[in-house]
């Protein structure tokens, strides 16, 4: 079993109508994300509306879906930053809560050069030697990626132990995965890749779309495992129309749409993001219908 299991979920953060952080929900999600195969929960990712989350709101968050879960599954905290300073103090705090790992997403905006990459990450992990950490390429969010060279380069240093891979670049991933060891876990952060990045060597995904359909995520990966491709190709394009229409618009915006349809009261997205347009919230009831996803 990969160390963080095999399906990571990017939880949302529950919103009040009056836009505060709804930590009673969250609370309510995480157990339930668990009881629906989630090995690991991510908190206060990309998905989580990071950006607009005070560092007050994520630490609470963080102690909150961590005595949701009590042990049943890991929590990783998301406390990446493009000031390598402020990440590391947001990391020891994590560390100090007993959460069980770190997501570090490569610094966006201020767009590093490889050298800065790799002092921005092996800083972090220096200063927090006995959590476990994953490092997040999502170029498309940062103007900035990680190279290869430069992944294999941190996957020397002992507590950087995974690759969140969201680029959606099949060949990046093997080249990767080929200078990795492999002990170095190498994820999907695209649903829709999931099953084509096993292939190519990974383990499993940090998903959007686990919120609504993580039995036949685990489903998919197992049989992957066992050797049963042609029931994972079965399970992965029976949930390609999901994993396409929660990326109608900026995610996370069609998820919680589509929690709210299944009656999760997680609210809207906080501004700049807003929410869900008629055509995308009927697409999303249309797939959930299809998929037999929604209560009757």
């Amino acid at each position: 079993m990969p160390w963080f299991g095999r399906v990571l979920t990017a939880m949302v953060t529950p919103f009040s109508e009056t836009g505060e952080v709804n930590y009673a929900i969250a609370e309510k999600l995480a157990a339930h994300l668990v009881e629906q195969g989630t090995d690991t929960l991510v908190v206060c990712g990309t998905t989580g509306e990071s950006p607009t989350l005070t560092w007050d709101e994520e630490y609470q968050l963080f102690q909150v879906v961590q005595g949701a879960v009590s042990g049943r599954a890991r929590v990783m905290a998301g406390t990446g930053s493009n000031s390598t300073c402020e990440a590391i103090s947001a990391t020891q705090k994590a560390q100090k809560l007993g959460l069980d790992g770190s997501l570090q997403v490569v610094p966006y905006y201020n767009k590093p050069p490889q050298e800065g990459l790799y002092d921005h990450f092996s800083a972090i992990a220096k200063a927090v030697p006995d959590l476990p950490i994953m490092l997040y390429n999502v170029p498309g969010r940062t103007s900035c990626a990680i190279a290869p060279a430069t992944v294999a380069k941190l996957a020397e240093i002992p507590n950087i132990v995974a690759l969140k891979q969201a680029d959606g670049n099949l060949d990046l991933a093997s080249e990767i995965r080929q200078l990795t060891p492999p002990t170095f876990d190498l994820y999907s952060g695209d649903d829709s890749l999931t099953l084509p990045l096993l292939a190519v060597g990974g383990v499993g995904v940090v998903s959007v779309a686990s919120h609504l359909a993580g039995p036949q995520l685990q489903q998919m990966i197992q049989a992957f495992e066992q050797g049963q491709t042609r029931r994972a190709t079965a399970l992965h394009l029976a949930l390609f129309p999901l994993f396409k229409a929660l990326f109608a618009t900026t995610s996370p915006i069609p998820l919680k749409a589509a929690l709210r349809l299944e009656g999760w009261a997680v609210g809207t997205c906080r501004s700049p993001l807003g929410d869900a347009s008629a055509a995308v919230l009927q697409q999303l009831k249309s797939v959930l219908e299809s998929l037999e996803l929604l209560k009757s």
